[in-house]
């Protein structure tokens, strides 16, 4: 195709509502740049490595140093929040809203299908993206996608997750109506690039037996308007802005890619060329153009499955501030002073020399030898030694900018100083961290929450079979699995996630207990004879979250050591009767050696003579062997008998006088 330009109306057939989302979208997305440009700054200055990347350069220092603190109080947040969202294996609870969703087996079997959810590696990993953005970009979206890892081989089937999933949605591709009144109310607009083959892809999947060939007719549009253009040699004349597609230099550049631009619309929308109004649709543009999907939502909730959560609100503008934002100018301190104090420590070990007069040349070192005329002489000029007072002013800006960010030193391991007893110290760090506990509580709130049940309700809209999930078993300590079907996740009532909202307040609150019952207050029998000792109990086994182990039953301990008694009488019986019983002797049976057993050794035995005078004395009978009780005495209440004979030397069973 030769000659000077083409115009790009005479390539392509536009649609009239695409060509409308693609204006709308444009324009919004110029209402950002602002901050679009803030948030590359604040990049920068987290990854920075030195301050040559940074607005540090325009400095005329010739050092180069940066102090990674925006860096480090980025970490720190992000350690503790994903710390705080994730404290222990069941982070979730159902909580219905009629009495058949609130049945203890639905209950179990929902709260057990979204623990096995949240814990594929990809729902951590990519809410920890999302976490990110919360602390870069002061902005969270997110968004939940179906997902078939399976893949069908000519033998088998082979294994993979099959379940509703979230995806991240990166800030710099959203753009919304900045001044409605809610996100969720919002028209919002989503850029995605793909490539041509997940673009046939996309058509394939949407296509039915009825629409296929009109999606197949759009495929080769596709293709046919890249190929006019590329094989255009002159000047493509583009006369519409909303074709700038961020990323190219040109829309030109854009069609010889392998690229394809997507953005997905989200809302109401007044369609002019059917005059119809569209509400919670769904609609799809291609190439700035070219509508390739338009359908309701699928949703049950009546909204676009799409979340978004701010840090630092305002209330009326929707794009959010991040806690990095107001922090940039602190760093950008920081990194001034500290090259200017280094480039003064320089000055100091090589300091400028004043020369006066004639002067040979000569090498400035140690020992150095400088030879001058008469009037000649050469000065050290010392620099100012105030400036050397920056460390002090370096460690307050630090400590500032952490407890602006809501990240005090108390979390990262540093006490402050002073002595303080272990209550003092946690209402201490209560206290100071009370930003930071409002924000991860914020997050987990306005964004988890939404997400994971529309993680549920996605998953009763695709689950038509048996699913089989596995459940940790705290009792027997193993993996069980679980066979679940659509109605068993199918309830009135929402998930709710438990972690970061109580983890903190429910810490405090035992504490505050302890020391309150060891306190006099808490030890004087007035003041205890008024609280019940079973529903302290079932606090305790509520705040320190213990209720899967069922340790608490109403007066256990009394029966659990009424059967430890009855064990115990059990052998203590057991033992006297192996005591009693004969061994082999008969009443006939006597010792030789014990004289006082023996009737023929013993003195006044029949036939011994005895002491002039004295009566013969009469035949000493045989004395039955003594009892169990008379040789071990009277037993011990609440000891085993058995191991008290092993103690003493004696086997089980046999008398000490046996």
């Amino acid at each position: 195709m030769t000659g000077k330009s083409l115009d790009l109306k005479d390539v392509i057939v536009p649609d009239q509502l695409g060509v409308s989302i693609a204006r709308t979208f444009q324009q919004w997305y110029m209402l950002k740049q602002k901050q679009i440009v803030d948030w590359a700054e604040t990049r920068r200055y987290v990854f920075a490595t030195d301050t040559s990347a940074t607005t540090n350069s325009k400095n005329p220092w010739k050092n180069k140093t940066t102090i990674p603190k925006l860096c480090q109080i980025r970490d720190n947040l992000r350690a503790n929040y994903m710390a705080t969202l994730f404290p222990k294996r069941k982070n979730v609870i159902w909580e219905a809203d009629d009495n058949d969703s609130d049945q203890k087996n639905k209950k179990a079997a929902i709260v057990n299908y979204m623990t096995w959810v949240m814990e594929q590696p990809s729902f951590k990993s990519e809410l920890a993206k999302c976490v990110d953005d919360y602390i870069d970009y002061g902005n969270g979206f997110g968004t939940v996608e179906w997902r078939d890892g399976r893949q069908e081989l000519k033998d088998r089937s082979q294994v993979g997750y099959v379940g509703p999933a979230i995806r991240r949605l990166s800030p710099l591709d959203m753009v919304m109506n900045p001044t409605a009144p809610d996100f969720e109310r919002a028209p919002k607009m989503v850029r995605t690039l793909v490539s041509l083959g997940e673009v046939k892809e996309i058509l394939e999947r949407l296509s039915t037996d009825e629409s296929r060939p009109m999606y197949q007719e759009l495929w080769k549009y596709l293709r046919h308007v890249r190929q006019s253009v590329n094989q255009f040699s002159g000047t493509l004349n583009v006369h519409e802005d909303y074709f700038n597609v961020d990323g190219f230099d040109s829309f030109r550049q854009y069609l010889g890619s392998d690229y394809c631009e997507l953005i997905t619309f989200y809302g109401d929308l007044y369609d002019q060329e059917t005059d119809s109004y569209l509400r919670n649709h769904v609609i799809t543009v291609v190439d700035r153009h070219k509508v390739i999907q338009k359908e309701p939502n699928p949703s049950f909730f009546g909204y676009p499955p799409i979340f978004h959560v701010g840090w630092r609100t305002r209330q009326d503008n929707l794009w959010a501030m991040g806690p990095l934002a107001n922090l940039v100018g602190m760093q950008y301190r920081l990194d001034h002073v500290e090259n200017l104090k280094a480039d003064v420590f320089d000055l100091i070990t090589f300091p400028p020399l004043k020369i006066k007069g004639y002067v040979e040349d000569f090498e400035w070192g140690p020992f150095a030898r400088i030879y001058v005329g008469e009037e000649g002489d050469v000065t050290p000029i010392p620099p100012a030694f105030q400036v050397l007072e920056a460390n002090t002013e370096i460690e307050n800006y630090q400590k500032q900018m952490e407890e602006m960010a809501g990240a005090p030193k108390e979390a990262m391991g540093f006490r402050t100083p002073g002595e303080k007893t272990a209550y003092e110290v946690q209402r201490l760090e209560n206290a100071a961290s009370r930003i930071f506990q409002a924000k991860v509580a914020q997050f987990e709130e306005k964004f988890v929450e939404p997400l994971l049940n529309a993680m549920l309700e996605l998953a009763r809209r695709n689950i038509t079979s048996l699913q089989s999930i596995r459940v940790w078993d705290d009792e027997f300590k193993l993996n069980d699995f679980q066979t679940l079907t659509p109605d068993d996740i199918t309830g009135q009532g929402r998930i709710r996630p438990i972690a970061a909202r109580h983890f903190a307040e429910r810490a405090e609150r035992v504490q505050n207990l302890n020391n309150f019952f060891g306190s006099a207050l808490g030890q004087d029998q007035a003041v205890k004879i008024h609280f019940s000792t079973i529903k302290v109990a079932k606090m305790m086994e509520d705040l320190l979250d213990i209720e899967d182990y069922e340790l608490v039953t109403p007066y256990v301990r009394m029966a659990e050591q009424a059967d430890a008694q009855r064990l115990a009488q059990a052998q203590e019986e057991k033992i006297l009767t192996e005591a009693m019983t004969s061994s082999g002797l008969k009443p006939d049976d006597f010792d030789q050696d014990n004289p006082s057993l023996n009737p023929q050794a013993a003195p006044g035995a029949a036939g011994a003579a005895g002491p002039p005078g004295a009566m013969p004395a009469a035949p000493n009978p045989v004395h039955p062997p003594p009892t169990a009780s008379a040789v071990a005495g009277p037993p011990v209440p609440g000891m085993d008998v058995g191991a008290a004979s092993l103690r003493r030397g004696t086997p089980q069973g046999q008398t000490a006088g046996t």
